[in-house]
């Protein structure tokens, strides 16, 4: 199976060395990624493309990671023939691909060439419309509005017939803008962000500020690991967790309740500065929307600012909610975003909308910093693709390698569960995806319960959930192969 990329349009009116620069990254990101596939998978880079060759059995796994790697806008599938510049052989190899989808239709055909023949596009055009149209059952040829789109490409006497055209990510390759540092909470604004972040071609890190203990980082954690396993894994991302809870009170202690919001917000972005720092990251991103709840007027925003040299990217600023949520969809992120719990840490009665800059100096002159020092230094650093040995390693929760008298409950997707059931022989399985776990939870009868994913990350944070909620007969099955 043979894919030709195609770029994205900023990439191709950019200056001959930038452009040549991104399509070198380009090409070396899914050299990377496609290797994790299969070694034999060929990568190979043209001056306006890049093309892919993989046997047959690794087309779903090459698809997907094409749809979701940065920098494509998009890319053909094709079935590529050794025909010179045989007409009739190229006649031929199109027909047979292409008689069906034009039977009752309209069509035209269209053609390129690349490199050097002593035919035209228009040749190929003539001949292979005048082919179909004698061996097929269509409609007829219709050269400005055709039901089908007959589409070949010959490149030095190499045939490529075009089976589909498929919609890739656009932005630019990963790590071709830089890095920042995202503030993460696993909900849909902050995800949404981060995501957008990363299809920009901006190598995007997380840190988390935890208010909710190691089931919430466990969450978070989990998503993280989502968006990067899926459009950032060419290049390393880190996550950073900050514990602050202390930071929280000592808010409490020291702040105005109408103003503890935006305190909060300026501790995280304080905080965010420093971690940034040190790893010499000039952007921070946040998810903020304007007006989205009260510390986000322009007003609190432009306060909350204040307290960074850091350039604060805010790339949901002007979106409605319901257009936030329809990228969750799209991404695949909106089941981890429903089900993380909202540790907001600091309700505020009558929270300000239009902060004074005085009036935040003065509450922030009452806040002791050496706590915020404190919490910043007790932040822990791993690598995104380190998630999944972090969580298991931790055991959390009781984790069980073989089965006694529990009743096994699978929590991936229904998709997941379809593409590869969980087999075990005559034993009882319940499926219950985990955006559904906890209501279905509580109607199941007594007895002892082991959820299960093929991970073992999201199994433990939601047996972690079920276990702070007061069930005890929860724990996580994890087989000794997995």
């Amino acid at each position: 199976m043979k894919f030709i990329i195609k770029l994205f349009p900023e990439i191709m009116i950019k200056g001959g060395p930038e452009k040549k620069r991104m399509l070198n990254l380009l090409t070396e990101n899914l050299k990377r990624l496609l290797h994790r596939i299969d070694d034999s998978i060929l990568v190979k880079r043209f001056h306006d493309k890049i093309e892919v060759n993989c046997d047959d059995k690794f087309y779903r796994p090459v698809r997907k990671r094409l749809q979701n790697t940065p920098g494509i806008q998009q890319f053909l599938e094709v079935v590529a023939y050794e025909t010179g510049e045989d007409l009739q052989l190229i006649a031929d190899k199109v027909a047979e691909h292409n008689l069906p989808a034009i039977k009752g239709k309209t069509f035209v055909v269209r053609a390129k060439r690349s490199g050097t023949h002593n035919i035209t596009s228009f040749d190929i055009e003539k001949f292979v419309g005048g082919h179909l149209w004698e061996h097929g059952e269509s409609a007829g040829v219709s050269l400005k509005n055709p039901e089908v789109k007959v589409e070949l490409e010959l490149h030095n006497k190499t045939l490529n017939v075009v089976s589909e055209r498929v919609k890739g990510l656009g932005g630019f390759p990963m790590g071709s803008q830089g890095e920042v540092l995202s503030l993460m909470s696993g909900g849909f604004d902050s995800t949404v962000a981060s995501y957008l972040t990363m299809k920009r071609g901006v190598k995007t890190h997380f840190v988390f500020f935890n208010l909710g203990g190691a089931a919430h980082e466990i969450g978070v954690k989990q998503v993280a690991l989502y968006l990067w396993a899926n459009f950032g894994a060419s290049h390393r991302f880190k996550f950073i967790s900050v514990p602050f809870e202390e930071v929280v009170a000592e808010i409490f202690n020291a702040s105005h309740e109408s103003y503890m919001g935006v305190m909060l917000k300026r501790l995280m972005l304080k905080a965010s500065e420093k971690i940034a720092d040190e790893m010499a990251i000039d952007a921070l991103v946040t998810g903020e929307s304007v007006a989205q709840v009260s510390s986000q007027t322009l007003r609190n925003l432009a306060i909350i600012d204040e307290c960074t040299q850091k350039l604060v990217i805010r790339p949901l600023a002007v979106m409605d909610k319901p257009d936030i949520m329809a990228i969750a969809d799209q991404i695949g992120t909106r089941e981890y975003a429903e089900n993380m719990p909202e540790y907001c840490g600091v309700i505020s009665k009558n929270p300000v909308t239009n902060a004074s800059f005085d009036r935040m100096h003065r509450e922030e002159s009452r806040f002791n910093m050496d706590v915020l020092d404190a919490a910043v230094a007790s932040a822990k650093t791993i690598n995104v693709d380190q998630i999944i040995a972090d969580v298991n390693e931790s055991q959390a929760v009781d984790v069980v390698t073989e089965l006694k008298n529990e009743t096994v409950i699978d929590i991936r997707r229904p998709e997941e569960v379809a593409s590869n059931p969980l087999n075990l022989e005559s034993r009882t399985t319940l499926t219950i995806p985990f955006f559904e776990l906890n209501q279905k939870f509580k109607t199941l009868p007594a007895g002892n319960y082991v959820l299960y994913c093929d991970k073992g990350v999201m199994s433990q944070l939601h047996a972690q959930y079920l276990i702070d909620a007061g069930y005890e007969n929860i724990k996580v099955y994890r087989p000794v192969n997995v």
